[in-house]
């Protein structure tokens, strides 16, 4: 069967950066990639790239940073006081967040998001919420193990069900 609109598509693949050759992330046979095709969850280029594949074929393929995560952009740069991350005390654990730490955080709409601490001075944090990839030219390689139909219920909740997918 080929990877069309609303398979369910299992895939082993290595993620590099294309520029360094630096492995990113690496999926396997026994904890693949699982996902609905064609629902937007993924990056869109990397799915055109899938398209049409069945079981067995092998891909290798790379997206350039602006059609994957996007290019870094200073509007996702945050200072934050540091009364945001009072404890139940009214205090700032220093401790909690050094640089580089990557934080979880929500925005006023509840947003899940993560923020990379790049300074802590005695007032704020500064905070990046670009995402990690952003401005990576990306490198997949990998093989495809199983396509098959979506069950009606999958389509419907747009991901998928049972084994390495979700469960209700």
């Amino acid at each position: 069967m080929k990877i069309t609109q609303n398979s369910v598509v299992s895939l082993k693949y290595t993620l590099a950066n294309n520029q360094t050759g630096e492995k990113i992330e690496e999926t396997n046979e026994s904890n693949p990639l699982v996902f609905l095709y064609g629902v937007g969850s993924l990056i869109p280029e990397f799915e055109q790239n899938l398209d049409g594949l069945v079981a067995n074929d092998t891909f290798d393929f790379a997206i350039k940073a602006e059609n994957a995560y996007g290019m870094p952009s200073d509007a996702n740069f945050a200072v934050i006081p540091l009364s945001v991350f009072f404890d139940e005390k009214g205090e700032f654990v220093a401790e909690m967040f050094p640089v580089g730490a990557m934080i979880p955080m929500s925005d006023n709409d509840g947003n899940h998001l993560h923020g990379k601490v790049l300074k802590v001075d005695e007032e704020n944090i500064t905070m990046d919420f670009n995402p990690p990839l952003a401005g990576v030219d990306l490198h997949f390689i990998g093989t495809v193990i199983e396509v098959r139909d979506a069950s009606k219920e999958e389509i419907e909740h747009g991901h998928v069900h049972g084994a390495h997918g979700h469960q209700h």
